[in-house]
């Protein structure tokens, strides 16, 4: 997970930060004494868990999550137990109370874990049992998304691969996220769309699904590269 740690005491933070090192689950992009630059850049990056200390001078912790748009998990530092019903109000992963010792922070770190395990399972599992309805001719096939391994085009006409079968659908290519989501599948070629989950190898100029050699055009290589993280 990604996160960040701000508190106006930097021996605070250099805690935080040696804990952050011993830990695999967690991974320190940056540490604020100002909570004003904290939430500067907490509305330009993506960050996963919050470390905030709650006493700090201009705005207190509790005032700053209530300013983010999007809030990410937080655990409160505080040397105060005062805050604690308040913070949970927040929905606060924990709550640690200073000084902090290393198992107390492993055990607010692994509630955060299981959180973001449990929301994956279940993303999983919605995306596992999602449909799509594809309509070829006079018939409507009830298809599910993880089994549409590639769409290619031929003429007037795409032929959606599926683990078991294929379906001819009249359907323009510039429309294909209107039947099944962008989030899943990707054009690789003028011809192609594929769905990425399938993907097994990439080569410079193509991918294999399920054994099939997939085109790979040189117009959506780069493009192609950034959506899957490879740079």
């Amino acid at each position: 997970m990604n996160c960040i740690a701000i508190d106006d005491e930097p021996k605070a933070l250099e805690v935080i930060e040696r804990y952050c090192q011993k830990s695999d689950q967690v991974n320190l992009k940056a540490t604020f004494r100002e909570p004003v630059k904290a939430i500067e850049y907490l509305n330009r990056e993506k960050i996963d868990l919050i470390f905030l200390d709650i006493n700090m001078p201009d705005i207190n912790g509790i005032q700053l999550i209530q300013t983010l748009a999007a809030k990410p998990m937080v655990i409160f530092t505080t040397a105060y137990s005062n805050y604690a019903v308040e913070s949970y109000n927040l929905n606060a992963i924990d709550y640690l109370l200073k000084p902090i010792t290393f198992e107390r922070f492993l055990a607010a770190v692994n509630k955060a874990t299981n959180l973001v395990a449990a929301k994956n399972n279940t993303a999983t599992r919605d995306d596992e049992a999602a449909t799509v309805f594809i309509k070829s001719g006079p018939q409507t096939y009830q298809v599910k998304v993880a089994d549409i391994l590639y769409l290619e085009k031929d003429g007037n006409y795409i032929t959606v691969h599926l683990k078991d079968k294929q379906i001819l659908i009249r359907e323009n290519m510039s429309d294909i996220f209107d039947l099944v989501p962008a989030a899943g599948f990707v054009r690789v070629h003028k011809s192609y769309v594929i769905a990425i989950r399938h993907i097994t190898m990439i080569e410079v100029h193509q991918l294999i699904i399920n054994g099939e050699k997939i085109p790979i055009g040189s117009t959506y290589r780069e493009s192609l590269r950034a959506r899957l993280g490879m740079g």
